[in-house]
């Protein structure tokens, strides 16, 4: 085989790309300059295969000293390619594990799908999970339980029924928010232009980026999830009045302009950092009192600024390795107003 058709890559523990050789280059269609310290290993296979095995296959490299296997890459115009490549550990001067090196062969006589990894139910629904960022709904539902909590403790009945309900509207809008913001940091460029993106506290879920779903698949879930959240405050908004009706269009307001324009809340030096710590705190807590109870209990409204502060504080931190992406694009969150050094004594604040 022509040795032009053989790609090494070298890269660090995170994935991300340190060399791309001349073979890669011709395999694959990018350059050294578009790939290296900015691309990473991820981004050469579909989404799905990502979640589901490279993680497996670097896990074995390592445990075993080599993985090999067919699989499809993806060419950088979108095209799949059906390959072959071998796994290993790279070691540092000391003997330490400092990545991994990926040597890629063209399968000529193969079709994608012919060699394209199987993919579990588990890790279909695990996609979906990513997608939509099921594990931050949490920031929705510690806020409604703490309303309801306050409620009861002012001594009011607790329905188990309108709290289900709470938390399903909450979870909808939540899941709205979400999707609206993954799709316009994509169409904006900021999630493109963010190559620290494989480190705990990065924001956004990349599933464009890796191909888990379109952005117009994108924008149509979150299209739906506001629907289906406005379906859900139908009830709460019979029972408890329009003040529901009112926290909700905020919420719906400040979720999906957060990032998207005209308004782009999150690029505000701030703005986009107070609307957060309000929505998930004091008036999250306040509505799902005001569900139970049918009355704004000021007593809510300060239960729900330490929650309001922790989610806040969250999502500061989740943008410190974005700043640089969202610097280059325009998005000027406290981080990028700040500087990272000075913000970070922010945080402990």
């Amino acid at each position: 085989m022509n040795d032009l058709l053989k790609s090494v890559i070298t890269c660090d523990l995170d994935g991300k790309v340190e060399t791309f050789s001349e073979g890669a280059q011709k395999l694959f269609g990018y350059t050294t300059d578009e790939i290296i310290g900015k691309g990473r290993v991820s981004d050469f296979s579909p989404g799905q295969v990502v979640l589901g095995h490279v993680v497996n296959w670097l896990k074995e490299s390592v445990e075993k000293g080599v993985w090999e296997g067919d699989t499809v890459f993806l060419h950088k115009d979108g095209h799949e390619m059906p390959c072959h490549v071998k796994i290993t550990p790279t070691k540092g001067k000391n003997g330490e594990h400092i990545g991994y090196c990926g040597i890629t062969t063209p399968l000529e006589n193969k079709t994608p799908d012919e060699v394209r990894p199987i993919i579990s139910l588990w890790t279909k629904i695990f996609c979906w999970m990513v997608i939509m960022r099921l594990p931050f709904l949490t920031a929705t539902i510690v806020p409604i339980l703490v309303g309801a909590a306050v409620a009861k403790s002012a001594g009011f009945p607790l329905s188990w029924g309108w709290l289900g309900l709470t938390v399903l509207g909450g979870c909808l809008l939540h899941i709205a928010t979400n999707t609206a913001n993954d799709y316009f940091d994509h169409t904006s460029g900021t999630d493109e232009a963010n190559y620290n993106y494989m480190v705990p506290f990065s924001g956004g879920s990349r599933s464009i980026q890796m191909g888990l779903i379109s952005a117009k698949g994108m924008l149509l879930v979150s299209l739906i999830s506001f629907s289906l959240s406005a379906l859900v405050g139908i009830p709460l908004i019979i029972k408890a009045g329009n003040t529901v009706l009112w926290l909700g269009i905020t919420g719906a307001v400040s979720g999906f302009f957060y990032t998207a324009p005209p308004f782009r809340f999150a690029s505000r030096k701030g703005f986009g950092e107070l609307l957060v710590g309000l929505n998930f705190g004091p008036l999250m807590v306040a509505g799902s009192a005001l569900v139970q109870t049918g009355e704004l209990l000021p007593v809510a409204f300060l239960a729900g600024i330490p929650l309001g502060l922790l989610v806040a504080a969250i999502l500061y931190i989740n943008e410190f390795p974005d700043h640089d992406g969202d610097k280059a694009t325009g998005k000027d969150t406290l981080i990028v107003v700040f500087g990272p050094e000075k913000a970070r004594l922010g945080y402990v604040l």
